[in-house]
């Protein structure tokens, strides 16, 4: 990975090189969490190749995905995403581990899913323990609406922590407010699309982390950002760019209104 801006530099830089000051952020974020979001898309706009976002990745871009994982708190994903990419309970590499204890979070992110209907798979590994993790993943977060079907909320609480936040459907802002309550300084957001245009049309995302894929795919895929009313235009200020492989790797500033 080369650096293109603010300063270029030909020589290999690292994500620790490009990304790193993202770790301090958490102490900043004393009145919400700092919300980051997280996503690959090719040239023309796609989100997945043959449905999941993998084909458009690459070693830098997974570095990446590594790294922001590894500084942040919570792992925010919505459910059909969760499902269709395979989740599981994260792994980090032990000098991450230690990096993570010596800023005083536990040693790893918990995935926290956003569900309105509650139909998920209770029997899938991300909800497992596995004796042989060490450390142990702590358990996923499910967040669902206050009015959720209290049979599907009991069996979620019996595998989860669940936070519960609006009517009909999760009010994400409520959502993250409680998750800020429960110590959560740094959130990572990685899709999928409804949740993304949730978040910017509620001017709650504080960074854009895009990775650009230098791929044509074609046809009327999903955006980043899918809500199903258009929002405002949102302003982006460019932080960083870096390059590997025809691969852009790029952070932005989200504009606040």
């Amino acid at each position: 990975m080369r650096q293109l801006l603010p300063a270029p530099d030909a020589n290999d830089v690292t994500a620790d090189a490009v990304y790193g000051d993202l770790a301090s952020r958490r102490e900043s974020a004393d009145a919400k969490p700092y919300l980051i979001l997280n996503m690959v898309e090719s040239v023309d706009g796609a989100i997945s190749l043959d449905g999941l976002s993998g084909g458009l990745s690459s070693a830098a871009d997974k570095a990446v995905f590594s790294y922001l994982r590894s500084v942040a708190d919570i792992v925010l994903v919505g459910a059909s995403t969760a499902r269709e990419e395979g989740y599981n309970p994260p792994k980090l590499p032990p000098h991450r581990i230690a990096e993570r204890v010596a800023r005083g979070q536990q040693p790893l992110p918990q995935i926290a899913l956003i569900s309105a209907s509650l139909k998920l798979d209770w029997s899938s590994s991300l909800f497992g323990v596995d004796p042989e993790r060490d450390p142990q993943p702590p358990r996923p977060i499910v967040i669902c609406p206050e009015d959720a079907n209290p049979a599907a909320l009991a069996q979620a609480k019996r595998v989860a922590d669940v936070i519960t936040a609006g009517q009909g459907r999760v009010d994400i802002s409520k959502a993250l407010t409680q998750l800020h309550g429960n110590g959560a300084r740094l959130v990572l957001c990685e899709g999928g699309p409804g949740i993304n245009g949730q978040l910017l049309k509620a001017d709650l995302v504080d960074e854009l982390c895009l990775t650009l894929s230098p791929a044509l795919v074609g046809g009327l895929g999903r955006r980043i950002s899918g809500s199903d009313e258009p929002h405002e235009a949102i302003a982006l200020q460019l932080l960083t760019a870096a390059e590997a492989g025809g691969m852009l790797l790029l952070r932005y500033r989200v504009g606040r209104s």
